[in-house]
């Protein structure tokens, strides 16, 4: 494209509905394409359950968000709105059925390429042919293939999310401890079975690093993953009672979470939006994956990380966003994961950011 034809982008809309990993990895595209635009207006569609991971972020100029339980109606009138404000750009970076009704009527649309055909063959014949379909790059850097054509280019500065004064304030109330001693951050569930790493080994990671380290520690997740937060938290406190464990699960929001995770050394997750969440931060992060691979594209992205997977079960991927139940019964991809593994893996991020 010519110089004119890129001068030309003024007004621009990127469209993410969801979720929480897919939001956070779209803050490089919307930060570079500002670059590249410092004039423009560029405008976000998001879910309004997921509105507060884009609120903030001094590169958007207005955040459109999309109701919970919206329906045709809404989408309807939603695609009005967006005909009637006459973008030069609209970047899809969801494609699903509803964001293309959204794009109908303006022919100056890009997508993301996701990369089906290759994901489709890597789940289904556990053959993988990404590197013959256009690569198996972060979800991050495939958005910005959509605008590759108008300059705009990756910067290396990874994820960011943009923290308000009051959430870190509530989140140092929170943690007394914050300034005195740091913390190991666990983010123990997911929105799948298949992804979430055993209860009692998340709890034997912790010890272990806490007594190594001289750290207390953060239980993360949301109101539906309290149980189990707490089920780990009470396991913490059996095996190693002079331990601090803060379980926040439940009781603060993603931003507070954000802002909790800057006192963390080292966060360890499941392969889930928390994880991206960390890598925003720029924490170092400790994935465990168990029914999806890296050439997924969601793995931590512009953070020092280790990825802890069994590369030996021949099953996985057995899905690309995971599922209710092992389709074997035998679970061996989050089972044969050692805590010894994850523990040594922390201990080495730890150690590096001891050296800096």
């Amino acid at each position: 494209m010519n110089d004119e034809g890129q001068n030309a982008i003024h007004k621009t809309l990127i469209i993410r509905f969801s979720s929480v990993g897919d939001v956070l990895l779209s803050s490089l595209l919307c930060r570079v394409l500002r670059n590249r635009f410092p004039e423009s207006t560029i405008d976000f569609v998001v879910k309004s359950e997921y509105a507060d991971l884009v609120r903030h972020n001094p590169h958007l100029n207005h955040v459109v968000e999309f109701p919970p339980g919206a329906g045709q109606g809404e989408l309807l009138r939603l695609r009005r709105t967006i005909l009637a404000s006459r973008y030069d750009l609209i970047i899809d970076i969801h494609d699903s059925l509803r964001s293309r009704i959204l794009c109908l009527g303006n022919n100056n649309v890009v997508r993301i390429n996701k990369r089906k055909l290759a994901r489709f063959l890597l789940v289904r014949t556990k053959q993988n042919f990404y590197s013959s379909l256009d690569g198996s790059t972060s979800i991050a850097l495939r958005y910005l293939e959509t605008v590759a054509s108008y300059g705009v280019q990756d910067d290396g500065q990874g994820l960011e999310v943009h923290v308000p004064e009051d959430a870190r304030k509530k989140v140092e109330e929170l943690l007394p401890d914050s300034k005195a001693s740091p913390f190991i951050g666990l983010c123990p569930s997911a929105r799948h079975a298949t992804k979430i790493w055993l209860q009692g080994r998340f709890a034997e990671t912790a010890v272990e690093l806490a007594r190594r380290a001289s750290c207390n520690i953060i239980l993360f997740g949301s109101g539906d993953e309290i149980d189990r937060c707490s089920a780990i938290e009470e396991l913490i406190r059996k095996q190693e009672s002079s331990v601090s464990v803060y379980n926040m699960a439940g009781k603060i929001s993603l931003l507070e979470t954000a802002a909790a995770m800057d006192f963390c050394r080292v966060v360890i997750s499941n392969d889930s939006g928390l994880m991206h969440l960390a890598a925003a931060r720029k924490r170092p992060v400790v994935a465990i994956f168990g029914s999806t691979v890296r050439e997924l594209g969601f793995f931590p992205f512009g953070t020092r990380n280790t990825v802890v997977e069994n590369m030996n079960v021949e099953c996985r991927p057995c899905s690309h966003i995971g599922r209710a139940a092992c389709p074997k019964g035998h679970f061996r991809c989050m089972q044969d994961i050692q805590s010894t593994q994850v523990i040594e893996a922390a201990s080495q991020l730890l150690e590096v950011e001891h050296e800096h």
